[in-house]
């Protein structure tokens, strides 16, 4: 056989692995969006429904605590930030136990075993997008008119979905070894929820006196350099600052890297632990 056709049979066989993921990518986002809805009489409005009320609820209930804060508009301030800290929430969340839960299909059908991280970040995407139709309704009640800087909205998914999947790779390869990764991982959720800015302005730090080194924590925090580009793109209605931009490059490749080889370093072995 010559050189040009061995590199061709290699280009076959990559193209048809990469045509048997996309399939299986779809099918199981579908299968994810039927079992979410499933017996549900409003269905998929509940992915409107529920940031909605939260923002309600938390906008009754944090206004009166923000007084001395510089925030306008802040039921859009808080709905933004609520729906995009949601998307990494359960993106991760559910990637965290993506791989022990396929244990059965894995036992069975040859598959490439990053499918099933990265498609809990795409079903995770998926209902973000419904949540989007609520920031709309919001905007149309305070008649916030979106500006040309909406378009920063899809370099902050896209990098953010990046950063998803490098870490559903990561604690998904790391659970299957280290069950207590799931309790971990919640108890991380729920610290990473208050450093982040979603209820409140980072402004309160300021105006507080807090530590220069507290604020550059909470500024290095990769949700919120997400959170702070989509809040641009519809609150701000600005572009993001360069520092913003940057660490949310270096965060979703840093994250993808890590994710990629501790992944690739350990898949062989999940057969004997799931």
């Amino acid at each position: 056989m010559s050189h040009r056709a061995e590199i061709n049979d290699k280009v076959t066989h990559v193209t048809g692995n990469l045509a048997k993921d996309r399939f299986i990518l779809l099918q199981l986002v579908t299968k994810d969006f039927k079992l979410r809805y499933r017996r549900s009489i409003l269905g998929v409005v509940w992915s409107v429904l529920n940031p909605l009320l939260m923002m309600i609820i938390m906008s009754f209930v944090f206004s009166y605590f923000l007084r001395g804060s510089n925030v306008e508009n802040y039921p859009l301030y808080l709905i933004v930030g609520n729906i995009t800290f949601s998307l990494m929430n359960e993106a991760t969340s559910t990637g965290l136990r993506s791989i022990i839960d396929a244990a059965p299909l894995l036992k069975k059908v040859r598959v490439d075993r990053w499918v099933f991280p990265v498609q809990k970040v795409f079903s995770a995407a998926f209902n973000f997008a419904f949540s989007l139709i609520a920031v709309v309704i919001v905007m149309l009640f305070f008649r916030v008119v979106p500006t040309w800087h909406i378009i920063w909205m899809i370099p902050a998914l896209l990098l953010l979905m990046v950063f998803c999947m490098g870490v559903s790779l990561l604690i998904g390869a790391l659970a299957v070894f280290f069950r207590d990764m799931i309790h971990l991982w919640s108890v991380l959720l729920t610290a990473w929820t208050y450093l982040t800015p979603i209820f409140w302005d980072l402004s309160l730090l300021t105006a507080s006196n807090a530590p220069w080194y507290v604020i550059a924590v909470v500024k290095a925090n990769p949700m919120y350099n997400y959170i702070d580009m989509m809040r641009c793109a519809i609150v701000y209605q600005a572009s993001p600052g360069s520092t913003v931009i940057i660490l949310s490059i270096v965060w979703a490749l840093v994250a993808l890297l890590a994710g990629y080889l501790v992944f690739r370093k350990t898949e062989h072995k999940f057969i004997l632990y799931i």
